[in-house]
């Protein structure tokens, strides 16, 4: 995981478009029958996977098409609320972040 903190964003569109690019080849999908079954164009998809960037619902599109949406669940986990937030704020969930104190 540290490997990923030290590359740029460019970098790290390209890992995540050779990813997705493997990812559609174990799952035995050619690029035509993957951007029907996510309903994108297949310019998009060829760009992805070159590494280029893309809107975030079309990755979304592309990770239910591949069955791995479970991804998001590990890539952006819930963090759920503190139960020491809800008795700071009398049972209200956090809405904003703080100015910094220092």
């Amino acid at each position: 995981m540290n490997r990923i903190r030290s590359k740029t964003t460019d970098e790290i569109l390209v890992e995540l478009g050779q990813r997705l690019r493997r990812a559609r080849l174990r799952e035995n999908l050619s690029q035509a029958r993957l951007v029907q079954e996510a309903g994108i164009g297949e310019s998009t998809l060829r760009k992805l996977e070159q590494g280029g960037d893309v809107q975030l619902s079309t990755l979304i599109d592309l990770l239910r098409a591949l069955n791995r949406l479970d991804a998001l669940e590990d890539f952006l986990p819930d963090p759920g609320v503190s139960p020491m937030e809800l008795l700071r704020h009398a049972g209200k969930e956090r809405q904003r972040a703080s100015k910094n104190r220092g």
